[in-house]
């Protein structure tokens, strides 16, 4: 570690992140790859050996297939980890870039009610008095009931003319 390097943001240790992430997982499906191609060629050497009634090349061929396929499901685990890590560090991301803007809204908040308690205005008071959503609603509802009302006057008076 060198101590004269300036100390990462937080950007720049993701981005790297990401990076050293991507270039992990690309080496493990290559890999995986590799070895699924060995695989198809163990497969047809075990058919090969089959057909010509060689049973000890059979059996060790079919020991090393079965222990391919453990490598590859290993291979296959350590890449969905490999995933789970950067889905993980860009979500930590993320919630650090909210907690940067709350702090700033918080910030501005605390700004506003100086001005305002400096002009006078108590914005808890004119809260409390101001009135509920409940009465609102019923406005709402006394309207709506109007309008069907009406509408079905109009339906009576289309139907009887």
């Amino acid at each position: 570690m060198n101590i004269f390097t300036k100390k990462p943001t937080a950007k720049e240790a993701l981005r790297e992140s990401r990076r050293e992430m991507n270039n992990a997982t690309r080496g493990i499906e290559k890999e995986i790859g590799a070895l699924q191609l060995e695989e198809k060629k163990l497969l047809a050497e075990i058919k090969r050996t089959a057909k010509t009634g060689n049973e000890a090349a059979t059996k060790v061929l079919a020991r090393q297939l079965v222990r391919l396929r453990q490598q590859i499901a290993n291979l296959q685990g350590s890449r969905a980890q490999m995933r789970g890590i950067a889905t993980h560090t860009q979500a930590m991301h993320a919630q650090t870039s909210v907690a940067v803007g709350m702090k700033g809204a918080s910030k501005a908040m605390s700004a506003i009610n100086k001005v305002l308690d400096e002009i006078g205005v108590d914005i808890a008071s004119q809260l409390s008095t101001a009135p509920k959503g409940r009465i609102a609603t019923k406005r709402t509802e006394d309207a709506s009931s109007s309008g069907l009302d009406e509408l079905e006057q109009r339906l009576a008076a289309l139907r009887n003319p």
